[in-house]
């Protein structure tokens, strides 16, 4: 699952994003000032990131520049968005490093095929192929947003279906409650991981027979067991 990071302070704008490029099957990290960007990309190593010009803490031009310098992240992908319109912003930001410029407001149809062409540039590819994951008796179709339980749609909230989708393509392995929070709702949301619980709670009530699949690891978190 190709992994996106997006920083930008506009909060509005980068669940926008989110929407849109879950919608294409993508995994989304958010972060809204450069100091917060800059941890989460070194933590997350996301495979291609969405980059505001102007940034608290850390401007994107000099985020840009720190992530090109180090190791790690020096091959991720990057596609700057800003409000400015100068020419010469554009040859700085593909100078030091972006790979793509966007200027704001766009078209989200455009910043995803923008994305789409990067990741075949960078031999990633899109993993939006894999539609489905199935099981006997559970069924995720990632393209359609649906839930299949024995064959009967089961209607699932967003967070509910992403928690969901997100559990199966990690099943076997341990997802703890402050991974969940992150993947699910987003590393800058300050909710308690109570939160979690009840949203499996709700989960498993709805998948019925199916809810046997959703193990808890008292004091951990949870695991997707085929």
């Amino acid at each position: 699952m190709i992994k996106v990071l997006i920083i930008d302070d506009e909060k509005d704008l980068v669940e926008s994003i989110e929407y849109n490029l879950k919608k294409e099957g993508f995994l989304t990290f958010r972060a809204y000032d450069g100091q917060a960007g800059l941890k989460s990309t070194r933590e997350k190593l996301p495979d291609l990131i969405i980059l505001d010009l102007m940034l608290p803490e850390i401007s994107g031009m000099d985020l840009c520049k720190i992530l090109k310098k180090e190791e790690k992240t020096s091959e991720i992908p990057i596609i700057m968005l800003t409000a400015k319109t100068s020419q010469v912003d554009k040859i700085v930001g593909l100078e030091i490093g972006a790979d793509d410029y966007l200027t704001k407001p766009f078209d989200m149809r455009e910043l995803i095929a923008r994305i789409k062409a990067i990741l075949k540039r960078s031999g990633l590819k899109e993993q939006t192929s894999t539609t489905s994951l199935k099981f006997p008796d559970l069924e995720v179709d990632t393209a359609r947003h649906e839930v299949k339980v024995l064959g009967k749609i089961v209607e699932l909230t967003a967070k509910e279906f992403t928690l969901l989708r997100y559990l199966m393509e990690n099943k076997e392995r341990v997802c703890t409650r402050e991974t969940l929070l992150d993947t699910v709702w987003g590393i800058e949301v300050a909710i308690e991981t109570r939160t979690v619980d009840a949203h499996i709670k709700n989960l498993r009530e709805k998948l019925g027979k199916a809810k046997k699949h959703i193990l808890t690891l008292r004091g951990v978190g949870y695991k997707f067991h085929a």
